[in-house]
């Protein structure tokens, strides 16, 4: 068990590393490189080699470009290496909960300017600390509902538990206070004027018209205010019921000058008992105008639009409240407490709590969810330029995953945590500008971004005409940018009409196009051109490029081994036309202890066996067209596993493809052959051809099915039963025949009786004999 635990998990350290390897590997792919700015612009890793008489003539300037570790192998310095990197420098580094004026800082740095090479990533560390005795601002939104009146009742006497929890964490706590139902619009409200005046039952006494949102009181430090001001709130009502909880935390979100937001942590209270409707909901009451994420207080402080555009949805209800770093906790009862947790899993930094059915838990439920909504540090960005990408890591709890938001969990007063901030620009671009912030609250960090795409050569000692370039043109980055008028690596060429033709002649093979079209002809050299695709093309006239040789698998030379101007050059172990070929023979054989390749019964190219006609891959061990050897060699196994037939005499003389000859007691194989010996007796045996053709290894069943003896008592039995039952046949049939010649003799007698003629008349000498009796008791009287 324990070593399977062991070669698995070595598995995936292996796979692992790999993938690291390949993350990490340097290659600079060059695409149409003609300066210093291209190569650095063409990928992460490439470098650019500035050492003068570096390239041969002919050479383009790409061969100045590719990866340090190359451009070191191909002979140049170190120190001619132009290899820029990302940096940064923090701008503004105020240190951690230390007062400036009114201030708190709890990030840092507040400011960071970022220097990125395109996809050249920089990480660099945020700070975070939580801040002793930092403001904290407490907006109390309800739901006024009549199904909230014995909350309402709670909620009035609550003022003073509300601030004295809130001072525990802090001396410089603020409550307020809001209220909401729905669109006073069917059929979220039952528009019957009376209806609309007193939405509650009638036994209500003390019912408010029905309303949307309103702002009830800004954020105060006065309980007895708090107090005074909820104390005269009345209850109210709708028809279905979601509430139009959305539509009030939207206003609370965004009208913060009405509400009085400061620089603070920011809790928003949702207190209702039901769920919510969102965007989409207000055309059951013919309000089709999407909400556009604005405040639209009147001087009553009611929402003046709320019956005029239809309700926001979750997402633009969650960008608001990120935007203005206010952290939300819902305390709803349990029937609906399921809605909204889902809710949280959309919106950052909230929470849910499950109110009791009167709100009188409604202190102990703030405080828990806020001590889990402080301490849950959350580092984020707003919306971020393009062509810029921010991922987020850290080593706290809850931090150790790599992704687009930072987190930690259960961070304390005063405990300090460090994250780790990757900032990559994919392009060159001008300065740019983001936040980062942790969510919920005010600090922020402004990263100003900024694009290295030009090369720093210090080439303040060529800036004159220079000998290198015959003193014609200047050295830039290790090449010559000539005057106007010359040309050439070296700005040797003068560009004149009568010499542009001679020098163009010399850049055409056969008389064909320029360069064959794949460069340009430049003092009567081809300087080559490479496509954005990576295609190089190189070669005196431009007649070879990378991907001109033979493919396999779609990759060029198989991907193990170099196109060289449509020929494959192969890797180590490789071969064929394409490279697909590993030369090791490994692949083909049966049985690497032996090192017999293809059975013996083909042969091994590219790791493939080419098998004799009839055999099958992968290593030629089967022949499913082959004839059956059974029966040609059943006199061989007859002599060689039971010393009989007709081969008994000279058996291994003439049996020499059986080799490795066993008898068993039983055969696994599903197909055995079965054939007849010289006694008459079934043989049941499997062959398996050995290497090579012709070799047999045999098995053969010990026991054989023959046939009986003869029973001699049954066969007299038999042969007498049999005469005597033929001879009382034959006795049958004679007496059937003479019966069959009696009848027919006695019909034809009985028809020649019938035809004579004879007299009926009575013979007069014939007396018919008479009897007489007399009876002696007769008297005859």
């Amino acid at each position: 068990m324990h070593r399977c635990l062991y070669h698995h998990l070595l598995f995936w350290i292996l796979v692992l590393v790999v993938m690291q390897w390949g993350l990490c590997k340097e290659e600079c792919i060059k695409t149409a490189i003609k300066s210093c700015s291209d190569c650095i612009q063409s990928g992460r890793f490439c470098a650019w080699c500035k050492q003068l008489n570096y390239t041969k003539q002919g050479d383009v300037d790409s061969v100045r470009c590719d990866t340090r570790t190359e451009l070191e192998k191909k002979g140049c310095e170190e120190t001619n290496i132009i290899y820029p990197k990302s940096t940064a420098h923090n701008t503004k580094n105020r240190p951690l909960s230390i007062e400036s004026g009114s201030e708190k800082f709890q990030i840092q740095p507040q400011g960071v300017k970022l220097i990125l090479r395109p996809g050249m990533p920089h990480t660099f560390s945020v700070k975070f600390k939580r801040a002793e005795d930092y403001p904290v601002d407490l907006y109390y939104l309800m739901d006024l509902s009549y199904s909230m009146n014995d909350d309402l009742q709670n909620v009035k006497k609550l003022g003073k538990s509300l601030l004295e929890v809130l001072q525990q964490t802090t001396t410089k706590a603020r409550i307020g206070f809001g209220s909401f139902i729905d669109k006073t619009v069917l059929p979220f409200t039952n528009t019957h004027p009376e209806k609309l005046q007193k939405p509650c039952p009638d036994e209500e006494k003390n019912c408010r018209p029905a309303f949307g949102y309103q702002h009830v009181l800004s954020l105060t430090d006065n309980v007895d205010t708090f107090t005074e001001t909820v104390s005269i709130q009345n209850i109210s009502g709708n028809l279905d019921r979601p509430e139009g909880s959305l539509d009030a935390i939207m206003q609370v979100a965004v009208c913060g000058d009405k509400i009085g937001w400061g620089n603070s942590t920011r809790l928003l209270v949702v207190a209702t008992d039901d769920g919510f409707h969102m965007a989409g909901d207000g055309k059951l009451g013919s309000i089709f105008e999407p909400n556009d994420g604005q405040c639209h207080l009147d001087e009553d402080l009611l929402n003046s639009k709320n019956n005029e555009m239809d309700y926001p949805s979750v997402g633009q209800v969650a960008t608001k409240l990120a935007d203005n770093n206010i952290q939300t906790i819902f305390a709803v009862t349990e029937r609906v407490e399921y809605v909204y947790k889902a809710l949280t899993e959309l919106i950052p930094k909230s929470e849910v709590g499950a109110l009791s059915n009167d709100s009188s838990n409604i202190v102990t439920l703030i405080k828990e969810a806020y001590e889990k909504l402080s301490s849950n540090v959350i580092l984020s960005h707003e919306e971020l330029p393009d062509g810029v990408t921010v991922t987020y890591s850290s080593h706290c709890k809850g931090g150790d995953i790599t992704g687009t938001t930072g987190r930690c969990n259960n961070v304390k007063h005063g405990e300090e945590v460090i994250f780790n901030v990757t900032v990559t620009a994919t392009r060159c671009m001008e300065e740019q500008m983001f936040r980062i912030r942790a969510l919920g609250f005010i600090d922020t960090v402004t990263a100003n971004v900024l694009t290295r795409c030009e090369c720093d050569c210090d080439d303040s000692a060529h800036h004159s005409n220079h000998s290198h370039c015959n003193n014609r043109g200047k050295v830039v980055c290790g090449t010559c940018s000539c005057q106007e008028g010359f040309a050439g690596q070296t700005c040797q060429c003068e560009l004149k009409e009568s010499s542009l033709e001679r020098q163009n002649e010399a850049c055409r093979l056969n008389n064909g196009t320029e360069c064959s079209g794949q460069g340009e002809c430049m003092c009567g050299l081809c300087e080559c051109h490479a496509s954005k695709e990576g295609i190089q093309f190189y070669g005196t006239y431009c007649q070879c490029s990378n991907t001109s040789c033979e493919s396999h698998g779609n990759k060029i030379c198989a991907g193990n081994g170099k196109c060289d101007c449509g020929k494959c050059i192969c890797n180590a172990g490789y071969g064929g036309s394409a490279c697909q070929c590993k030369m090791s023979l490994e692949e083909c054989m049966t049985n690497k202890s032996t090192e017999v390749m293809c059975s013996k019964r083909g042969e091994c190219e590219c790791g493939v066996c080419r098998c004799k006609e009839g055999y099958e891959l992968p290593y030629c061990e089967e022949c499913t067209a082959c004839s059956s050897p059974c029966s040609k060699y059943a006199s061989c196994i007859e002599c060689k596993g039971f010393e009989a037939g007709p081969l008994q005499k000279n058996c291994n003389g003439v049996c020499t493809h059986l080799n490795n000859v066993m008898m068993v007691d039983s055969l696994r194989s599903k197909k055995p052959c079965r054939e007849k010996d010289s006694q008459n007796c079934w043989m049941t045996y499997v062959m398996k051809e050995m290497d090579g053709f012709d070799r047999y290894e045999v098995q053969i069943l010990k026991q054989r099915e023959c046939p009986p003896p003869p029973n001699i008592g049954a066969i007299i039995g038999g042969a007498f039963t049999g005469v005597a039952l033929i001879g009382l046949f034959i006795l049958l049939v004679v007496k059937a025949v003479i019966w069959y010649q009696d009848l027919v003799e006695y019909k034809k007698h009985e028809e020649e009786r019938l035809k004579a003629k004879w007299s009926t008349q009575e013979n007069v000498l014939f007396k018919a004999a008479t009897s007489t009796v007399q009876n002696p008791f007769y008297t005859g009287d």
